[in-house]
């Protein structure tokens, strides 16, 4: 069976690589860089994986795994054009090292990039392939529109924001087991329990992604913490303040969700006081074994010995105890 490891390892030689054309340098320079900039190669990985599971030669699905790569860098480049982000992996964000214009076009032609990629898929499962990768596609959008609508609003409820997320982050880990699996062969009906899997660890994975960017240390989650504060993000922890805060504690996130100036810094310090009175921390942690034990729930159910699943179990256990 494939390893977890010997997947991450064979998509980072397959990025490595990558044929990509060398003019306009403009257009191209970023997806290159974008690419190498590390990343844990997770969801390609997991197309791999899924194939394998199911016999499927590995082989048939690099192309696949790949193009779910090249896409959510795409989304990540995006992304932070829109937060206006300045590290990602620890490195200078596209848009910080050129600009603005260039990022928007280098994104766009890695989207094209995705779906070529995507079109290598074997002829016998190329359209299912494709559905499952558009509507996914479609979805992240969704999610990030909810996400910025979201900056706009003072308060969210948190049946919105794990919808948000979901659209956001899950589907597109859950989509790529979902793909490998299709890839592999695997009966509709254990493909959609990969699925559920994927998305229940998509789930918790962003929600300890919330944690981190507040509880987290910058040198190891790869970009600033406390921005999620700064930025008025109203992530699972600002929800649950907001819920589980006495009246003063309540008007004292108000002010700060609410407020124009500010000291970045006072911002940071007086928020996460609030969320270390409520424990907020414990609340969050809570919601996140809860999905985790619903995703091993899908993965014990799924119909394949427990013995070929091993790497997957591992992969929830990493998610879990991730610190970047």
């Amino acid at each position: 069976m494939l390893t977890l490891q010997e997947a991450q390892a064979l998509i980072e030689k397959r990025l490595q690589n990558l044929n990509l054309p060398g003019e306009p340098k403009e257009l191209y320079e970023p997806v290159k860089y974008i690419l190498s900039i590390g990343g844990k190669r997770v969801r390609p990985a997991l197309v791999l994986l899924a194939c394998d599971l199911f016999g499927g030669s590995t082989a048939s699905a690099v192309f696949p795994a790949l193009a779910i790569e090249i896409f959510h860098n795409f989304t990540l480049l995006h992304d932070d054009i829109m937060d206006k982000s300045e590290l990602r992996r620890g490195k200078p964000t596209v848009h910080h090292k050129w600009d603005e214009n260039i990022a928007l076009l280098s994104g766009d032609v890695m989207s094209m990039l995705a779906s070529r990629l995507i079109n290598e898929s074997p002829g016998a499962v190329l359209r299912n392939v494709n559905d499952v990768f558009t509507k996914t596609a479609v979805e992240v959008c969704e999610g990030q529109q909810f996400d910025m609508n979201f900056e706009s609003r003072v308060m969210v409820e948190e049946e919105e924001y794990l919808r948000m997320i979901e659209l956001k982050t899950a589907v597109l880990i859950a989509a790529s087991l979902k793909i490998g699996a299709m890839l592999g062969g695997a009966a509709e009906k254990d493909a959609e329990d990969l699925y559920r899997f994927g998305k229940n660890m998509g789930i918790a994975f962003q929600l300890q992604d919330d944690l981190l960017d507040t509880y987290g240390k910058q040198e190891e989650f790869g970009k600033k913490t406390g921005m999620d504060i700064i930025d008025n993000k109203k992530t699972i922890l600002m929800i649950a303040a907001l819920r589980e805060g006495n009246k003063e504690q309540k008007k004292t996130l108000m002010h700060w969700l609410t407020i124009k100036d500010f000291d970045a810094q006072k911002k940071v310090c007086a928020v996460i006081e609030i969320f270390d009175a409520l424990d907020i921390k414990s609340i969050v942690n809570k919601m996140i074994h809860l999905y985790y034990d619903e995703a091993i729930e899908n993965l014990r159910n799924l119909n394949r010995p427990d013995e070929d699943k091993t790497e997957l179990f591992s992969f929830a256990e990493y998610l879990l105890t991730r610190k970047k």
